[in-house]
């Protein structure tokens, strides 16, 4: 059975880690309120990372609620998901939609990045 866990090995946990995404970022998935920059990783697992800003969405409330949706999200995704590092970046307006918006968002910017990312893994 799968695991469905959040363990440290699913996370970037350094600003090494982020900024190796930043500068190499091969793969990019792109909506008004949220952008996804990606890079493949040889650890055989995806990670995460979450860069939202208090200028993007004021209130740590919201912030939190917002990590929280999409880190619900990876875990239950996660075995779908390609060998990849992915930082996600809130935009302005990210806190203005209900958690059920946010939700379909976040699967749409799933679905891109598995179809971008076997593109990607295919080329190398």
């Amino acid at each position: 059975m799968a695991e469905f866990g959040y363990p440290r090995q699913l996370r970037l946990l350094t600003g090494g880690d982020f900024k190796q995404v930043f500068d190499r970022a091969s793969l990019k998935v792109s909506d008004p309120s949220l952008l996804i920059l990606a890079n493949p990783n040889q650890l055989g697992h995806p990670r995460i990372g979450f860069v939202i800003s208090k200028k993007n969405v004021r209130r740590a409330v919201k912030r939190n609620r917002i990590r929280r949706i999409i880190r619900e999200s990876f875990r239950l995704q996660q075995h779908d998901l390609p060998a990849i590092d992915m930082v996600i970046l809130a935009r302005k307006g990210l806190d203005t939609l209900s958690n059920e918006e946010i939700v379909a968002l976040i699967n749409r910017s799933w679905s891109k990045l598995k179809r971008k990312a076997s593109n990607v893994l295919k080329e190398n």
